[in-house]
Parts: structure tokens; sequence; C-alpha cells
């Protein structure tokens, strides 16, 4: 994986959920091959993928399915999120890992 340098988005919801956020890289759990770049903010588990949060690889917004290049599983269905109105990727339980991206600048 290309080493890039993430600049942390600092907005109503980052300042929503106390304002602490992080890069985490995911990978699929089936495969273990790179899916993305996500900047998840607040503490909690890995729910979902808002798509303003996605660093790499661009996702177009009309997707339907989050799918692994690789092994070609669904990780996650598109959905809006009804308490914030904002397009997002509901993960299925178990289909992804991650690790904690240490190229950022805040």
């Amino acid at each position: 994986m290309k080493r890039t340098e993430f600049k942390l988005k600092n907005d109503k919801y980052r300042k929503a959920r106390g304002g602490y956020a992080r890069v985490l890289h995911v990978y699929c759990s089936s495969c273990k091959s790179y899916l993305l770049s996500y900047q998840k903010d607040g503490p909690g588990p890995l729910k979902r993928l808002y798509l303003d949060r996605i660093f790499t690889p661009n996702i177009p917004s009309q997707t339907r399915e989050l799918i692994c290049k690789n092994c070609k599983i669904v990780i996650g269905t598109f959905y809006i999120y009804e308490k914030e109105k904002r397009p997002s990727f509901r993960l299925y339980q178990s289909a992804v890992f991650k690790k904690l991206a240490k190229n950022i600048k805040k």
C-alpha cells in the first residue's frame, strides 16, 4: 500500500462526537486485502462508513454495495443514516478488520 498523508476533516460531525478522530486502514476479513482509508470520529466500534469520511479510494455515490475487489465478498450496503441524513455504508458484522494509520496531519 502506498503511503499517503491524510488531513483530518474538522466539521460539525467530528465536534458532535467529542472532537476525537483517527484514520483507519480497513481490510477484508476474508482475504486480508486492503479496502480503504477512513476517518473514524469518536469512540466505539466501526458500524458504518460515511462516504464523506472515506479518503481512498474514491467511491462513487451511486454505488449500492461495498465489495472486496479481490474476493468479491459484499462488505456493506449503502443506506442513508437517518439520524444525520448522511450517505453511508452499513458494514456487515465481522466483514472487515482495521489498523490505525500513522501518517496523519491534525
